[in-house]
């Protein structure tokens, strides 16, 4: 008989998971491509290629848009609002979209959010007045979620253990397109016509993603192959070490299927608000209060960091814009550096973020007494390798406590409440800074004090890894 034909009990038992295996992606339309640990870390790798280009195009437009819109006769006011609009936007829209994202697939999402954020740079570039300025910035505002798609499917393709490492990695590819585009949008931006030049580039370059994340190999995520990720100097996966693991992991990951994506979009709304709802009953306030309050305490570190030091020692702007310029490049470092920090730390991302979040609170702290810029340049050092740190480590405990089978809706609510952070940061850096210029440090310190008593009353539960899931799970 042929192999397919024959019976399961009469198959030889080496052959029966992957036999099965074959069987399922048949049925399913899909096909697994060849050489499976090869594929996944080209996938893994592809991403850091998106993450690059996206910070890359953002970064190139950013830093010349308030100047745009003066030049259209938009007052500082009016510039303001515009700005906060945006803000807005991405503080509501991160959620669903990131819960948008669970439901159908992070193809179709990803694809979807590059493509109207490509729309919406394409509109910039053609504002030739305030109103279409304020239009072109409405698609970008609710679509401009790449990055935290990206990171929920990294998060599927990766292990648990091997979670920080990849994000720490695809962090540091992003932050080297933001040390760029910067360079590159000043540079076209002392031509005539400039940022409409600059916005038609940004828009190329997340065209040139979309056909980057089209081209993808997603058999192998379509079939949920979670690879293990090993840090031996190459970036490659091993394959699962039994059946069972494979069809576990198949089961509760997100497969991307064409149905999913043409479902009724009553169905997806009403599965969005479900998962909302678990989202909302499930215990994870105080990961989520940690975020916030020390990425509160980390914005008012660099809310009035360069008027701070020409106040408190006389330092020039541009001395404060190259001190900045070299934290980013501390901070890409720091996340190449975090696989083998984790290693050191025996993968206990509790421990960690504990650790880089004290650290960060003394940093800013010695900041904030410092009497020489010497000590200012010694804290903002090592403060870039420890929010670094802590930034991904946050992520990752999210992922741990919330369960996988939600983390686009999980880094969705993490990016919310970030964003709220980038509301209140300003008010609170200006009524402090009315006081001393040393205010908005000195009530970070008291920030991340906060949040790090918050994570020791809750070590218990952190260290219990995955005990909390949520209701709907």
């Amino acid at each position: 008989l042929p192999v397919s034909a024959a019976p399961r009990a009469l198959r030889r038992p080496g052959a029966t998971a992957r036999m099965e295996e074959e069987e399922e992606d048949e049925d399913s339309g899909g096909r697994r491509a060849a050489g499976s640990p090869a594929a996944s870390a080209r996938f893994v790798r592809c991403l850091y290629a998106v993450g690059f280009l996206d910070l890359f195009g953002v970064s190139m437009v950013v830093p010349l848009m308030n100047l745009h819109i003066k030049s259209l006769g938009a007052s500082h006011t009016v510039a303001g609002i515009i700005g906060s609009l945006y803000g807005v936007m991405q503080l509501f829209s991160s959620t669903f979209v990131g819960c948008w994202s669970d439901i159908v697939g992070r193809r179709y999402s990803l694809l979807a959010c590059i493509l109207l954020s490509a729309l919406g740079y394409f509109l910039l570039g053609t504002s030739t007045t305030v109103f279409l300025f304020a239009i072109s910035r409405v698609p970008v505002g609710i679509f401009k979620h790449t990055l935290s798609i990206s990171k929920a499917l990294l998060s599927d393709l990766v292990t648990e253990r091997d979670r920080p490492l990849v994000m720490g990695r695809f962090n540091a590819a992003s932050s080297v397109g933001f040390i760029l585009g910067p360079v590159v949008g000043g540079y076209l931006a002392e031509f005539e016509g400039g940022f409409y030049q600059t916005s038609f580039i940004c828009a190329s370059i997340f065209l040139l993603n979309g056909g980057l994340v089209w081209m993808l190999p997603w058999s192998e995520e379509n079939t949920g192959n979670r690879e293990h990720y090993q840090d031996k100097g190459t970036n490659s996966f091993s394959a699962k070490s039994s059946a069972n693991d494979l069809h576990l992991k198949s089961a509760t990951s997100r497969a991307v299927t064409d149905s999913s994506f043409f479902q009724s979009p009553w169905i997806q709304v009403a599965t969005v608000l479900n998962k909302i709802k678990g989202i909302a009953c499930s215990n994870l306030w105080d990961i989520f209060l940690v975020r916030f309050l020390m990425s509160v305490a980390i914005l008012l570190y660099y809310s009035n960091f360069t008027l701070a030091l020409e106040e408190r020692f006389g330092v020039k702007p541009l001395f404060a814009g190259y001190l900045m310029s070299y934290s980013s490049a501390l901070g890409v470092l720091a996340g190449c550096l975090l696989g083998p920090i984790a290693r050191l730390y025996g993968h206990n991302t509790y421990r960690l973020l504990l650790h880089s979040s004290t650290f960060t609170c003394v940093l800013i702290l010695l900041y904030a007494s410092a009497l020489s810029i010497w000590m200012v340049l010694l804290s903002s050092t090592f403060l870039a390798f420890s929010t670094t740190i802590g930034r991904t480590c946050i992520i990752d405990l999210e992922l741990t406590m919330g369960g996988n089978e939600a983390s686009g809706t999980l880094l969705g609510v993490g990016q919310s409440v970030t964003s709220v952070g980038r509301i209140i940061a300003p008010l609170l850096s200006g009524i402090t800074q009315e006081f001393s210029p040393c205010g908005p440090p000195s009530l970070a310190v008291g920030l991340a004090l906060v949040a790090i008593v918050i994570m020791n009353v809750n070590k218990q539960k952190y260290c219990s890894h995955g005990s909390v899931k949520l209701k709907n799970q």
